[in-house]
């Protein structure tokens, strides 16, 4: 099964950030092709994604966390998860006052959690060599600046599962688009791979947390490529249409 150390190795975050780079810039493409907000909220969750991933192979190759360092990475690493579930809800809400309405909550929790993190003197023992995820080097928890994480992680990771699980069961009975239902699939087990790797790690194991974020990473980008556009189910529908035209000419 492999040693601890191998599974903590600087490497597999390295890779994991390679691979996020790649993801956000295809998602980008898509943005910048079809003009969709979602696209570009989940843009920049994974831009967030790959750089959170390329600061944690930092931390492990350097044996420590530069305290600046720590200080970006712990705030776009809650961030990630509120645009990730931004995405969600501009895909699936119609009205996008809601979308521009969770984006400005986004956006000021993250500028309030950014200016404490920088403002607050952080523990130093907490800071430990290698993996630090949790927001322990804040303070206490439920404490300013650490309780504004929970305030993007949570509302995001809610939206972000609701709305798959959601659009998943509304597809279902849609032949044509039943890929939007195995796109949600992928959503949903990325998101718990995440999930619990992050579990393992605040009850101190965090051994597996590199592979998982690279898994939970593919099985995302994977899912929101597949979610992203409803044209394939409408170009196999349309293409029934003209068939059907045919036969009854």
């Amino acid at each position: 099964m492999g040693s601890p150390s191998f599974w903590a190795h600087w490497a597999w975050a390295a890779a994991t950030a390679v691979i996020g780079f790649i993801f956000a810039s295809l998602l980008l493409v898509q943005y910048i092709e079809r003009r969709k907000p979602h696209q570009l909220a989940w843009f920049v969750g994974f831009l967030f994604y790959a750089l959170a991933a390329a600061m944690e192979a930092y931390s492990q190759y350097a044996g420590n966390w530069d305290h600046t360092v720590y200080r970006f990475y712990i705030v776009i690493a809650a961030s990630l998860v509120g645009f990730l579930g931004l995405g969600s809800v501009y895909l699936s809400v119609r009205k996008k006052i809601w979308g521009h309405l969770f984006l400005a909550y986004t956006l000021i929790i993250m500028a309030l959690f950014f200016h404490g993190v920088f403002t607050t003197h952080l523990i130093t023992s907490k800071l430990v060599a290698g993996i630090t995820v949790s927001g322990q080097p804040l303070g206490p928890e439920g404490t300013f600046p650490r309780a504004f994480s929970m305030l993007l992680t949570i509302p995001g990771s809610l939206l972000l599962l609701g709305f798959s699980f959601i659009s998943a069961l509304r597809f279902w009975r849609k032949k044509e688009y039943r890929y939007r239902v195995w796109a949600n699939i992928l959503i949903i087990a990325g998101t718990f791979v995440i999930a619990g790797s992050g579990s393992m790690v605040s009850s101190g194991h965090p051994e597996g947390l590199y592979p998982a974020e690279m898994i939970g990473a593919v099985l995302l980008l994977w899912g929101f490529l597949k979610a992203g556009s409803l044209k394939k189910g409408a170009e196999v529908i349309q293409k029934k249409r003209v068939a059907e035209s045919k036969v009854t000419a």
